[in-house]
């Protein structure tokens, strides 16, 4: 038992460097890449799939190997293969709060934003007090995504959602923008 607890943490603190480097990549690449990166990335990302979609059939509770796909999966941008794998380490780990948030990174990136928004949802619902320090950045993001999203249909929650994203990360100059947008 201890050892799934530290292949867990492992995962998950390499499951944050990964998700924080795709979420940067993500906010910073351009989204007309060339055809030949987009053509070398699919090559290398089927086989990668492919070997790890073994390793699954072989063993289907191996959440390391179905992170890695869902990775894998995200890496390639298939969103949907994405989701529906992060969807099954929540069903395996389902107090395993990185599963929910890369969910909602993936349904964000598939432009599903309603599913998007309740998965940031259940990933901040998630968060164990005890992982609240190591999770600021992507809680921040979460509760400023959810705002984002309820600046419209419900303004006074919005207002609460941007209080706390910036709690969690003060510099955040997108929530700044947004909080006074909402408070103005």
């Amino acid at each position: 038992m201890k050892m799934t607890k530290i292949n867990i943490k492992n995962l998950f603190l390499g499951l944050l460097f990964v998700g924080s480097a795709s979420f940067l990549n993500a906010q910073t690449t351009q989204t007309d890449s060339t055809n030949s990166t987009a053509a070398t990335t699919q090559t290398t990302g089927n086989t990668t799939i492919e070997g790890l979609k073994k390793q699954i059939e072989a063993n289907p509770k191996d959440t390391e190997s179905l992170a890695k796909l869902a990775t894998a999966y995200q890496e390639a941008s298939d969103w949907t293969n994405a989701v529906e794998t992060w969807k099954k380490i929540s069903a395996l780990l389902p107090d395993w709060a990185p599963s929910y948030y890369s969910q909602a990174y993936a349904y964000q990136s598939a432009k599903d934003d309603a599913n998007a928004k309740l998965s940031y949802e259940k990933y901040i619902s998630t968060v164990k007090p005890e992982e609240v320090e190591q999770n600021k950045k992507n809680l921040a993001y979460a509760y400023f995504y959810i705002a984002f999203a309820e600046q419209q249909s419900d303004p006074d929650k919005a207002k609460e959602h941007i209080a706390k994203s910036l709690q969690y990360d003060p510099s955040n100059q997108d929530a700044i923008k947004l909080s006074k947008t909402l408070n103005s």
